[in-house]
């Protein structure tokens, strides 16, 4: 039986909203998908349909929480199970000054005892699995016995799945852009947990880039495999994994189908009050690396266009990508198709 952590979409601030989650389950059934980060301030103090509201074919789906209260964290956990997700997932890899300020994120990884005590509390309150996304290290603590103690730790609370992003969190002098980029990618920690701790589950997270190189991980022995950027931006990644991947039948839509569907998604959206370019700019992506493209994405990513239909908007974007299919016939290829 696949493990439901074979494959993912890693949570990713004011990117994988609802809209978002709707886009890539048009092109894969059967991945995992992740919240962005919701704090336990923004549940227990603000609106909760907002943050939990989600729709039936977005599972399997996990929620991805912030916090370090343990209370607090158990009180969220039974809302999670409640609004019927499948997983609780605690951050502490968020490398943000923001998130640091709540004294959550990356900076719980020097605190693994109190780790463990929001671990234990949201075990004892719910019957879902909880599981931790964590980085390596923090700083220039490069020591792969720092990553070990910390999973150990938690995992005596009952963790049996961790979603390891590969590189270190500097907490002082790097941006979170930075933060994905600069500290080297160390895939190796995350197989000696595998080895260390043969009992649980590890998903590698940081630098994943394309098919090849989630095959090439699963061919080395690597247990899952959670993609971020890569899947965001180029989401047609994501047409391969169920069969590929995960052995599945594939969602069997064209892209054109997926942006048809979306466009529907869209209108009934904006009939709800939603604008529809909040909407739009999840897949932009959608036809990257091929000819028009980029004519495509200029027409969805026009602000002037706003005060059209979708379906309108989808013809205009249409007609653009044909034609940028057309100019991007070379002279040389004319010439060839003239003499033919």
């Amino acid at each position: 039986m696949t493990s439901p952590w074979r494959l993912s979409v890693a949570p990713m601030m004011d990117w994988t909203d609802r809209h978002c989650r709707f886009f890539h389950r048009l092109i894969t059934r059967q991945t995992r998908l992740y919240t962005e980060m919701v704090t336990t301030g923004a549940l227990l103090h603000g609106d909760v349909p907002r943050h939990l509201g989600h729709r039936e074919e977005e599972h399997p789906l996990a929620l991805q929480l912030g916090g370090s209260e343990p209370d607090d964290l158990a009180r969220c956990a039974r809302l999670a199970e409640q609004w019927g997700y499948d997983e609780v997932n605690l951050n502490c890899g968020c490398p943000s000054e923001r998130v640091q300020r709540g004294a959550f994120g990356a900076c719980l990884m020097a605190e693994p005892a109190l780790v463990a005590d929001g671990v234990k509390a949201m075990r004892d309150a719910v019957a879902i699995p909880v599981t931790v996304k964590h980085r390596i290290g923090i700083d220039r603590i490069e020591s792969y016995d720092f990553v070990r103690d910390f999973v150990g730790t938690v995992a005596a609370a009952g963790c049996e799945v961790f979603i390891v992003h590969a590189r270190n969190a500097w907490l002082r002098g790097l941006s979170p852009k930075e933060n994905r980029e600069l500290p080297p990618l160390r895939y190796e920690f995350v197989a000696r947990l595998q080895n260390d701790f043969p009992a649980l589950r590890f998903a590698l997270n940081g630098g994943v880039a394309g098919n090849a190189q989630i095959e090439a991980l699963f061919a080395q022995g690597m247990q899952g495999v959670m993609v971020g950027r890569a899947a965001y931006h180029h989401p047609w990644l994501l047409a391969e994994w169920d069969e590929r991947f995960l052995g599945a039948a594939p969602a069997a839509r064209t892209r054109e189908q997926v942006e048809a569907a979306m466009v529907d998604y869209m209108e009934r959206e904006a009939r709800q009050g939603e604008p529809w370019a909040h909407i739009a700019r999840h897949m932009l992506g959608l036809w990257s690396g091929e000819p028009g493209a980029r004519r495509w994405r200029q027409v969805w990513s026009d602000h002037r266009l706003k005060a059209l239909a979708p379906a309108a908007v989808a013809g205009l974007a249409t007609q653009a990508r044909r034609d940028g299919q057309v100019a991007s016939t070379t002279p040389a290829s004319a010439s060839a198709n003239a003499l033919a």
